[in-house]
């Protein structure tokens, strides 16, 4: 089922559906581009994002947290065209994570609710059209992860334009220290 986000009056209409393997080979060439290789990886990503989410097992142990579940949709545009990818886990609970120490996790700014952590690509010939607000924006409202309550955007210090385009979308910046890995995490709690 796929449900059309809320947008704002400049941004395009993404409808959100199922990543597929035939989703994944369509989308696949994307990760040719050198700025989504050296963020994301290449290929090989959206393959393993594919893996990952039909492989999970509700329950794991994830820095802190507990994964309940995994989604991924490949976002369209009205023309039925893949504009972007948007994928994330659902947790128990949001945690900042610092690392492992002698103990276990090292953890920080709990926050108890049901959470979601989101990761997307846009398509590289459809950077800067408000693809990636959209993609961001339908699944705030999208009836998988309707028990949610806040969601985050892990995203790398250094990348300016993921970073507007999250606050674009709502996301507020909590903690302006990035993490061990140099990620800033942007959160945006459940539009009323």
């Amino acid at each position: 089922m796929s449900r059309p986000s809320r947008t704002q009056p400049d941004s395009p209409r993404v409808r959100l559906h199922p990543l597929t393997e035939i989703g994944a080979h369509q989308i696949e060439h994307w990760f040719d581009h050198p700025e989504v290789q050296r963020r994301l990886g290449g290929r090989f990503w959206i393959h393993r994002q594919l893996r990952l989410i039909s492989q999970h097992t509700p329950g794991t142990a994830f820095r802190g947290v507990t994964v309940l579940r995994s989604h991924g949709w490949i976002g369209l545009d009205q023309a039925r065209t893949p504009v972007a990818f948007i994928c994330g886990d659902v947790y128990d609970r949001w945690v900042r994570y610092h690392g492992e120490g002698p103990e276990g996790p090292i953890l920080s700014d709990a926050d108890p609710r049901l959470a979601m952590g989101l990761a997307y690509v846009v398509d590289p010939d459809r950077w800067r059209h408000g693809y990636g607000r959209s993609a961001l924006q339908a699944v705030l409202t999208h009836p998988d992860v309707g028990d949610v309550q806040t969601f985050f955007c892990g995203i790398d210090a250094d990348n300016h334009a993921s970073r507007n385009c999250v606050e674009s979308a709502g996301f507020t910046l909590p903690a302006p220290e990035p993490d061990h890995e140099g990620m800033l995490y942007f959160r945006r709690t459940r539009p009323s």
